[in-house]
């Protein structure tokens, strides 16, 4: 009785465990170095919060440096992430611990109740003199094209194919046809209502740029207030041209 009561516990831990954190033999030996990294004040920290399949190879140019050491982070384990879990509860990641934080095309998955979750989390992690920088759909150049008429034209080639404002505006069809549900879309943004967001997020400093050629929003923000001129050398530094 002892025996079966012992394994029961352990299957409810191991359970625990693996929602909280990688639980292979490669990844609790990736876990252990990202903890150590974390103490290393010589290293500068990117989590890379819902990063698909993508590495720090597809960030920003200001991330390249080899100064620069990437944690990968993703609900979806078949990505193969660092670090299982959702950016709505990042409790395995210690507070004030990260450099940076970047967020490619995310914030658009969660609900709009859920994106200052999201926001609180990222703040908690990232270091008061930290950087987040954040990419997302455009709605407005989307909205554009919808009154064009053109809602399933192509209008780009992506790595996944065709991608159409109905795929910009709901998730990727094909990637939803296929059961990735992970790829529906449940919020949007406009450059306003996303700086808005920040802002009242508890970012101070907040700089953001809309490329209409690419249908996209990038807004980068800091905890901490800096100058104008400091905050426009951050944007020419990380923002992609």
């Amino acid at each position: 009785m002892i025996r079966y009561l012992q394994d029961w516990l352990w299957r409810i831990i191991e359970h625990w465990l693996k929602t909280k954190f990688i639980f292979s033999e490669d990844a609790r030996g990736k876990n252990v170095a990202i903890q150590s990294e974390w103490n290393n004040s010589e290293i500068n920290i990117l989590l890379h919060v819902g990063c698909g399949g993508a590495t720090k190879i597809n960030t920003s140019p200001g991330f390249q440096s080899e100064n620069w050491r990437e944690v990968r982070l993703d609900i979806n384990p078949g990505v193969n992430p660092d670090i299982v879990g959702s950016i709505l509860d990042m409790s395995m990641i210690p507070t004030k611990s990260v450099d940076g934080v970047f967020s490619s095309h995310t914030l658009e998955h969660l609900y709009p109740h859920e994106v200052p979750i999201a926001l609180t989390e990222i703040r908690r992690v990232l270091k008061s003199e930290g950087i987040f920088l954040v990419t997302v759909p455009d709605l407005q150049s989307v909205a554009q094209l919808i009154v064009e008429d053109k809602f399933t034209e192509c209008i780009y080639i992506s790595a996944a194919g065709p991608i159409r404002p109905l795929d910009i505006l709901y998730g990727h069809e094909p990637s939803l046809a296929m059961g990735n549900l992970y790829m529906a879309h449940h919020g949007g943004f406009t450059l306003t209502t996303l700086v808005g967001i920040l802002k009242k997020a508890g970012f101070v400093s907040v700089a953001g740029m809309r490329r209409n050629n690419k249908f996209d929003l990038w807004v980068l923000a800091t905890e901490q207030n800096v100058e104008d001129a400091k905050l426009r050398e951050l944007a020419a530094q990380y923002f992609p041209f």
